[in-house]
């Protein structure tokens, strides 16, 4: 049974007729009262709750009643329904506790799907509670398709064993995680076990957009809608419908752009440029980040509403350092690959160079271990790798990151690299844009393009 609450009869009605036609049974009431005795008598499977019941509109009310529901029934998933502009109280409902939270009006569509995933999440962690005993790699890969994820590390398999878990639901996923850890693999891991694995699968790095083309990227243009519209343009949610969209380091989304962001996610529609219909989405949303986003609401430079938006459920990915048992395995992962790939079928690694590897920080994580393994293979030419090959390799890339010199092949990209050099610049000439823009060899328009882009604050009028 489904619990509503709200005071307006109207909302009452329109909800218990939606959730009858989906088959869900529901009990409607219109009093913090009445919720609290029907929460006592009979514990619903989910409560749908307003979040005012009297003239004042400060959300007090239904932030108290939900601290008595979770109180009784601790249970109990509650989703929150605020109006657009009363988000805040919602952000304050999913700090005391609530799973979810809708806006009025809201889509039917996107209403009964957050439903069934906010359920599917309850009953997920009512058959695995958080002691049970860890996995092992082979009964997780008998339950699920994890086949391009290498590691046995009892830290990564409670992380396989979550996303296993919560690939079945439409759930938000953040993924954190430093560079390199294999945010992706993971994020493509939750889409092969959905029910969406037939639809498409749809990856965005948002760091590499700039504020002024996220609208045409994201939500697609018509032709003509601005100066350089020469012809129609798909956007990376029309192309996801159906299936899963991976938004890769959404931590370097400007401001603006995350206003935008948070009305498609929380409404489910959106508009193409140049174009005035508002179009449906079903979607699965997973992001990732190798910031802290807490940090960065807190600062002021990530909103808080998103924030709560996309991670409903949040997979932090260990560091390579944090697991070194999987490193022996990962580097023969590559090598095997490497011997397909270069036709060396006598290509191996022994066991010296396995246990050596095991003991290297590998700062750069996966992305940097797989380039060691790739350089040695190039550069030696032998087909058994020894500790001496991979040293000779990693001497080199610290001698390459020493002040001044370019970073080895494989520790940043050239984005990162671009960012790293238009913020040295931008500080050593404390700010004066035309002396950074000359130094740098770039016109003024195109510099600001890579400020914005890079999500580096900068002042017009230097």
């Amino acid at each position: 049974m489904i619990l509503i609450v709200d005071d307006d009869i109207a909302v009452r009605t329109s909800l218990g007729l939606l959730l009858k036609q989906a088959g869900y049974a529901t009990k409607a009431v219109g009093t913090p009262e009445e919720a609290l005795r029907v929460v006592r008598e009979t514990p619903p499977e989910l409560a749908l709750m307003d979040m005012n019941y009297s003239m004042a509109t400060t959300g007090e009310d239904g932030l108290r009643l939900l601290g008595q529901v979770k109180e009784v029934a601790p249970q109990v998933p509650v989703i929150l329904i605020t109006g657009w502009g009363s988000i805040s109280l919602a952000v304050e409902g999913m700090k005391a506790g609530a799973a979810e939270f809708v806006t009025k009006p809201w889509n039917n569509d996107s209403l009964l799907q957050t439903i069934r995933t906010v359920i599917s999440l309850a009953e997920a962690h009512a058959a695995h509670p958080d002691d049970e005993v860890s996995p092992t790699r082979r009964q997780l890969d008998r339950q699920y398709n994890f086949k391009n994820i290498v590691g046995q590390d009892a830290q990564l398999l409670q992380v396989l064993r979550s996303v296993g878990q919560v690939a079945a639901t439409d759930a938000s996923v953040l993924i954190e995680g430093e560079s390199g850890t294999g945010k992706e693999l993971i994020a493509e891991a939750i889409h092969l076990n959905s029910h969406r694995r037939n639809k498409p699968f749809v990856k965005v790095n948002l760091g590499g957009i700039s504020a002024s083309l996220f609208e045409s990227e994201m939500f697609g243009h018509r032709r003509g809608a601005f100066t350089d519209a020469k012809a129609d343009r798909q956007g990376r949610f029309e192309m996801a419908n159906g299936g899963t969209i991976f938004l890769d380091e959404i931590g370097e989304l400007d401001m603006g752009s995350q206003v935008k962001l948070l009305r498609v996610l929380q409404d489910r529609t959106y508009e193409v440029l140049g174009d005035s219909r508002s179009r449906s989405l079903d979607i699965r949303v997973i992001c990732a980040t190798n910031r802290d986003l807490a940090q960065e609401v807190r600062e002021g430079r990530f909103r808080e509403d998103l924030f709560y938006r996309i991670n409903l459920i949040t997979v932090r990915l260990p560091a390579l350092r944090e697991r070194p048992d999987d490193v022996p395995l990962l580097a023969q992962h590559f090598v095997n690959n490497l011997r397909t790939a270069y036709n060396r079928p006598a290509l191996k690694v022994n066991t010296r160079a396995l246990h050596w590897l095991r003991e290297q920080p590998l700062p750069g994580n996966i992305r940097e271990l797989k380039n060691l393994v790739e350089r040695a293979v190039l550069v030696s030419g032998k087909d058994e790798l020894g500790p001496e090959e991979f040293q000779a390799q990693a001497q080199r890339s610290t001698k390459a990151a020493e002040p001044g010199a370019l970073p080895e092949v494989g520790l940043m990209t050239l984005d990162e690299m671009e960012a790293q050099m238009i913020r040295k610049t931008v500080d050593f000439y404390a700010g004066n844009l035309s002396r950074v823009a000359k130094a740098l060899g770039l016109s003024r328009g195109a510099l600001y393009r890579r400020l914005e882009k890079f999500n580096i604050p900068f002042d017009h009028a230097q």
